[in-house]
Formats: C-alpha cells, sequence, structure tokens
C-alpha cells in the first residue's frame, strides 16, 4: 500500500516559566492512502498536539512531516497553507464556524479560498449529502451541536481532500448526535477512500478503524490493527 503520511521522530517542547515539558517523545509512524487510522489515549497522552503537528496546523521541536512524498517540516508559512488547503480538512471538536456566515457560506469558505467557480454548488450538495440542505441558511447560532458539526465535516470535504484530520469530532456530542457524525464520516471515509485520522476517546469509533495507535505520556505505547 501507498504511504501517504510519515512521521519521522517527532518531539514537542513546551517552556513555560522556565518550566520544559515533553508533550511528544520522539514518535515515528506511517499511515497508508485510504486508511482510517484512530490515535488513541488519555487526556494529556499527545494525541491532539501529534494529530496538529500531522496536519501542518503546528510544528514539531524536532523530528520531520513527510505528506505525499514532501517534507512539510521545511516549508514557508505560506506554502504550508497552501499545501493544508490543497491536501487536508480538519474537523476539531468545538467546530470552529464562523458566525456571521451562514452554514452554506462556512461549507463554502475554504473553496472560495481556492477560487473554485463551483463552491457553492459543490457546498450545496454537501450539505444535501449530511440531510442539512433545509438548514443552509441558518447561522452556527441557529444549528445544534451535531448539525454544526455536520456542516464543519462538509467544510472540511469541500476541497477534495486527500487526509481528513479530526479531532475529538464527537467529544462535545450527546449520544444521538455522536452516532450521526460517526456515520457520516464513516460513510463519507467508505465513499471516497479519503484518508482519515482521528484522535478519539470514542470506543465505538475507534472499532471501526483500520488501525489504532495507542499514546501514552507522548509515546507510542501500541499499534493495533483492527480491520482486515
Amino acid at each position: 500500500m501507498e504511504t501517504i503520511l510519515q512521521a519521522n521522530d517527532l518531539s514537542k517542547d513546551y517552556i513555560s516559566a522556565g518550566e520544559r515539558t515533553e508533550v511528544l517523545k520522539n514518535i515515528s509512524l506511517s499511515i497508508n492512502k485510504s486508511e482510517f487510522v484512530v490515535i488513541a489515549g488519555s487526556s494529556g497522552s499527545g494525541k491532539s498536539t501529534l494529530l496538529s503537528i500531522l496536519s501542518g496546523l503546528d510544528t514539531a521541536t524536532s523530528g520531520r512531516v513527510i505528506m505525499e512524498g514532501r517534507d512539510i517540516t521545511e516549508l514557508t508559512e505560506d506554502q504550508l497553507g497552501q499545501v493544508r488547503n490543497r491536501l487536508t480538512g480538519f474537523v476539531f471538536q468545538a467546530f470552529h464556524l464562523i458566525p456571521s456566515l451562514s452554514a452554506l457560506e462556512n461549507v463554502m469558505f475554504p473553496a472560495e479560498l481556492n477560487k473554485d467557480r463551483e463552491a457553492k454548488q459543490k457546498a450545496a450538495a454537501l450539505l444535501d449529502r449530511v440531510g442539512l440542505l433545509h438548514r443552509q441558511n441558518n447561522f452556527p447560532s441557529q444549528l445544534s451541536g451535531g448539525e454544526q458539526q455536520r456542516v464543519a465535516i462538509c467544510r472540511a470535504l469541500i476541497n477534495e481532500p486527500q487526509i481528513i484530520f479530526a479531532d475529538e469530532p464527537t467529544g462535545n456530542l450527546d449520544k444521538n448526535n455522536s452516532n450521526n457524525v460517526i456515520k457520516v464520516l464513516l460513510d463519507l471515509h467508505d465513499d471516497k477512500k479519503t484518508t482519515l485520522v482521528m484522535a478519539t476517546h470514542s470506543r465505538s469509533l475507534a472499532s471501526h478503524a483500520d488501525r489504532i495507535i495507542q499514546l501514552n505520556d507522548g509515546r507510542i505505547e501500541e499499534e493495533m490493527r483492527v480491520g482486515p
């Protein structure tokens, strides 16, 4: 299988009030195209930090991230922004929708940055797919948590990324909304064969993964193959 994402000896340190804290410690891993990988671990294990570095939203103290054969740790911020917008989509626990934009406009936003003339049609089609076309003109404050997360998933998919990163996508949702969001993510992953890398506490979500990478205290403690 073809590798789409690789991390080599990633470490991440923070210094606060003169104290140095190691969040990630020499992590190496590889992820294949179309694979669904869950990064698991307790709070403080480093999984969100690892996800942010793998996606290019944050930088490591040392080590390298190779995405589609390109070392993204050597890119300028402008170059990195272009790579993120072209190759990746990110779904956050806290949704991060723009309050002043409608659901449709939130989904359109990344495509408009790419000057995609079909942004509106693509956004409407995605909202229709997740059952929210009738809510396209509503603002985030007028949507439930589950609806906001489905809008956020559509936004992450609008540029047809190679890799979707999701950080605790059901963390702020009740069980019913969590199940709806899980179904949307899994259906889209199965249909588009997009690589899915997710940090989650959800056992239900993890049970659908191809592989689980278990972190403990900033290190990979265990890797488990789940799927066939």
